[in-house]
């Protein structure tokens, strides 16, 4: 670990409100950069710190440190960054990194570019080490580049092109000090074109990062009076129509960024340019507001809502009714017929279905065929073995009856019969070293995979006639669920100190009553589901087993990406052996 390098005169305690107003030439600031493990901070962890302490355009320190993740690197990131796993094995971990970071940055405004990853990265460890985060004052200079540049000066926002406009002197190299002082470089290039826009204070600074507009700013009191707690909000026109509907864990501070925010997308400015009133649904917890937005969404299908507007549009794979089934793709289901879904969109479907007519041989045409005679000569699929050609007596009812036994029992149980043909072809296609048409076969099989999982998932969900499940809610609480056949009907809150069984009995007393013939949106079992499986969830009571099948296809999940690897020579990303090299070229 490099000890931070002290130039200059250092600022020890943290900034007041009346200290933000002081010129940004007297402000200290402190630009950071992080190389991480990935891109998620949940799960990754820091690689690298590199910060550089600034004041007036004058460095007064430095630091820099490797920190050992405690996990192994990804090659790719070791090739992007330079790290490797050697590298930091002997280096302190985030628990000595840290605070030591901290200790430098303390009392400075914290500058990064795309701010959200490093500053998020840095909250993420606090809580994992159980430090406070100071509430450093953020500056984000990717932003400050998007307000003050055009197109015509920069093509993109990139560290390295903002770099090379501003003739930094450092070139950024994915390495945490290096793109730290090219960011100084870009900051001050930046602050030099906003002085001649008259910011010369971090309060101005901060305002004109923002540039909410009038208009916005006037309509702050839509969000007064709105509860502090989780549920869902409901943006409405002067006519009452639904505009959009949302979700948040706090629905004031959530609504009150639409009008205090900058924002620079079209559809959001022109949505709250419309709105006359927000209405409010207050929710027990955060999953019954997930849940109870994405019904209104399918009720209401506001015109600024994207996703799940059109849950009747999902499409299904069914094996027909006849002497020899086929498959079809239909948007009903019928309780008599065998389907797999529900399925996204209809390219989907077809995508899934041409994959199940890779692997078995079942027919594609449309016509009635007749158990007692011949319909007409077979097709063309017939003749290259795509098709057993039932129409003219090729397979018997019994053999095609098996064929289509397999696929039904893979939608629903053990799908590995259904892939050994199509694991055959990609094998054979591999060893010929025909990688391109290996690479389709292997996303005909993901693609199975992957519709087969989320049916079998949906339906183990939907096959209990009534669950209890409980989740802490952090404050020593519970947060309490009542699901019936895949659909939420109770949702309530014991907190610390009130016994949960009463608002357990309480929940289901008053629970809505589901109809078995009405399907639950499948968005909604799915969000159950990820709650269900998130850690700290109990099962407090079930009228029937959670099952999965045995051999299903979800446990293939993790052989879907050995998969992508076996089908591609080079995802390793070794160097190609050289054979031979050309003869060096005389005089």
């Amino acid at each position: 670990m490099t000890a931070a390098r002290t130039l200059g005169p250092q600022v020890g305690h943290q900034l007041g409100l009346d200290e933000l107003g002081e010129p940004l030439r007297e402000t200290t600031f402190v630009v950071v950069d992080l190389e991480t493990t990935g891109g998620a901070a949940a799960t990754d962890g820091i690689t690298e710190i590199g910060a550089v302490k600034v004041r007036g355009g004058e460095v007064l320190g430095e630091f820099q440190t490797l920190v050992n993740p405690e996990r192994v690197i990804n090659p790719f990131v070791s090739v992007l960054t330079g790290i490797t796993d050697a590298m930091v094995s002997g280096a302190p971990t985030i628990a000595t990194a840290l605070p030591a970071f901290l200790e430098f940055a303390r009392g400075s405004v914290l500058v990064a570019h795309n701010a959200p990853f490093d500053v998020g990265f840095l909250k993420t460890a606090c809580d994992a080490q159980l430090i406070a985060w100071p509430g450093f004052p953020v500056v984000d200079t990717a932003v400050l580049a998007r307000r003050v540049l055009t197109r015509d000066e920069v093509r993109n926002c990139k560290l390295r092109t903002l770099a090379d406009f501003f003739h930094a002197a450092t070139t950024p190299d994915h390495r945490a000090l290096h793109d730290a002082r090219a960011t100084v470089d870009v900051l001050h290039g930046l602050l030099a074109r906003l002085g001649n826009l008259g910011v010369q204070s971090l309060p101005e600074l901060r305002a004109f990062t923002a540039q909410v507009s009038e208009a916005q700013r006037r309509k702050r009191h839509l969000a007064d009076g709105l509860p502090n707690g989780p549920g869902v909000y409901i943006f409405r026109d002067g006519t009452g129509r639904p505009l959009y509907v949302g979700t948040s864990r706090n629905l004031r501070s959530r609504v009150r960024q639409y009008f205090v925010a900058s924002e620079t997308r079209s559809r959001r400015v022109e949505r709250v340019g419309l709105a006359d009133r927000v209405d409010p649904i207050e929710c027990a917890h955060a999953l019954e507001a997930q849940v109870r937005e994405l019904r209104l969404i399918a009720a209401y299908k506001p015109r600024y809502n994207r996703r799940s507007k059109f849950p009747e549009k999902a499409v299904w794979l069914k094996l027909t009714s006849e002497p020899f089934p086929r498959l079809s793709i239909v948007r009903e289901v019928r309780p008599d017929m065998v389907y797999l879904g529900p399925l996204r969109t209809r390219r989907q479907a077809e995508a899934v279905r041409d994959a199940i007519h890779d692997a078995v041989p079942l027919r594609q045409c449309s016509d009635r065929l007749s158990l007692r005679k011949v319909v007409r000569a077979a097709c063309a699929l017939a003749g290259i073995g795509r098709c057993g050609a039932p129409c003219e007596g090729g397979t018997t009812p019994e053999e095609y009856a098996a064929l289509v036994g397999l696929v039904a029992s893979a939608w629903t149980g053990d799908v590995r019969p259904l892939l050994q043909p199509l694991e055959a072809k990609l094998s054979t296609l591999s060893g010929a070293q025909r990688y391109e048409h290996a690479a389709v076969v292997r996303d005909r099989i993901a693609t199975v995979v992957r519709a087969c999982a989320r049916m079998q998932r949906l339906t183990s969900l939907r096959r209990i006639a009534e669950l209890v499940a409980a989740r802490p809610d952090g404050a020593g609480g519970w947060e309490l669920s009542v699901i019936r056949q895949g659909r939420l009907v109770a949702a309530g809150v014991a907190a610390r100190g009130v016994a949960p069984w009463p608002v357990v009995e309480a929940l289901l007393a008053t629970a809505d009553v589901v109809d078995p013939e009405h399907m639950p949106l499948a968005e909604e079992t799915e969000r159950l589901l990820d709650w269900l499986e998130e850690p700290g969830t109990r099962l407090v009571e079930s009228s029937d087993p959670w099952t999965m099948p045995a051999f299903g296809a979800g446990h293939l999940r993790s052989y879907l990406g050995d998969l992508r690897r076996s089908a591609d020579p080079f995802a390793d990303r070794r160097r190609l052996r050289v054979d031979s090299r050309p003869a060096r070229a005389s005089a």
